[in-house]
């Protein structure tokens, strides 16, 4: 009788854990926590506080049947070491920073240099490697989950304090909307983003080649041999870029080899919220719609997934998920005349992103 009392007890006391939020140890100092956001329409976001990370999005298809299309691990040991930033949140600096050098008002800084000669997502230890602070909040027509980070000047080799929080908010219109905000203490430079890996027929399904994806940029930064752009600005036109109509995400995908592209969204002044892309999935009648005011666009679709070992006993290999980041341009820091990312005391950072989802 004990036995089978103490067994119930322990099983009570897990369940207790799991809805308090106490997912997991990434690692021996700090637990990992989880929040869920559900709306009306049964749409489910849930989240870790290790990196800020989206760990599932749950989404209905034109048949009502829902599936999750984000790719992701099942523990947060494994986000810990995850090199892909599945989900999580990059910073400071999304993107590759040429050769980790920059000025700033005449000072030269070095960062941490982890994607060959170059800074890439943050460095060694990025936003997506920290424990973050999270709170969830509820009203009558959403819900959010609020992190919370304070990243030390010297993080990385940034100068400043900087004081970062990010909010999810899940609406009843199936829109994630994603706010970024920060402050610093002394000038330095910020510029952040989601990594998340989409697939509109479910994570694990396959690649996503068939997906039409439109774009709504006439011009790309393109790049160097270290994915470095050039500091030239030219037109999509006649090139595999073009995604100015919908266009199969895997029409021109082999002219390049895969996509890692940032695009110059089109915009009618500076800051503007508005349409950035929009991707359909024909099978399961998905639709995703992404909105921002940044500047730019990171189209990459999965080029290095090679049999990664995912949610659910899935695996992802090459083209099976793609990433739609809006952010600044690469390598800002180097390139004067692309927007500033420069931060200053006094002065917030601030972006908002949204994927909204409906069917087809």
């Amino acid at each position: 009788m004990w036995v089978k009392i103490k067994v119930k007890y322990c099983f009570i006391l897990l369940l207790a854990l799991i809805s308090a939020g106490v997912f997991a140890k990434a690692d021996k100092k700090s637990d990992v926590e989880f929040f869920t956001l559900k709306n009306k329409n049964g749409m489910e976001a849930k989240f870790l506080s290790l990196g800020a990370t989206l760990v599932s999005l749950r989404v209905p298809d034109k048949n009502g049947e829902i599936a999750d299309v984000v790719l992701g691990f099942d523990s947060p040991a494994e986000y810990m070491k995850n090199t892909a930033y599945f989900g999580g949140v990059v910073g400071r600096y999304a993107n590759r920073i040429a050769n980790g050098k920059f000025k700033l008002y005449g000072k030269e800084y070095t960062l941490a240099v982890n994607n060959g000669p170059n800074h890439l997502h943050g460095g060694i230890k990025g936003f997506n490697k920290v424990i973050w602070n999270g709170k969830k909040i509820k009203t009558d027509k959403s819900s959010s989950v609020v992190f919370k980070y304070l990243s030390p000047a010297g993080d990385q080799n940034y100068p400043g304090n900087l004081d970062v929080t990010v909010t999810y908010t899940l609406t009843d219109d199936n829109e994630l909307r994603i706010s970024y905000k920060a402050t610093t203490d002394r000038k330095t430079i910020v510029n952040l983003a989601n990594h998340s890996y989409f697939n509109l027929a479910g994570q694990g399904s396959g690649d996503i080649l068939a997906h039409k994806l439109m774009i709504n940029a006439d011009f790309y930064t393109p790049t160097d041999g270290n994915s470095v752009p050039t500091g030239e600005i030219i037109k999509v036109e006649g090139t595999a870029l073009d995604f100015r109509q919908p266009t199969e995400i895997g029409s021109r995908i082999e002219n390049l080899g895969g996509y890692d592209n940032n695009y110059v969204l089109n915009r009618n002044f500076a800051g503007q919220f508005a349409l950035a892309a929009r991707v359909t999935e024909p099978t399961s009648g998905r639709v995703m719609e992404v909105f921002t005011s940044e500047p730019g666009m990171q189209l990459y679709t999965g080029n290095s997934l090679k049999g990664v070992k995912g949610k659910n006993g899935s695996v992802y290999n090459k083209y099976y998920g793609f990433c739609l980041e809006p952010q600044h341009f690469p390598d800002s820091p180097n390139r004067l005349y692309f927007p500033s990312v420069v931060l200053k005391p006094g002065e917030t950072y601030s972006q908002l992103t949204a994927y909204k989802f409906s069917v087809r």
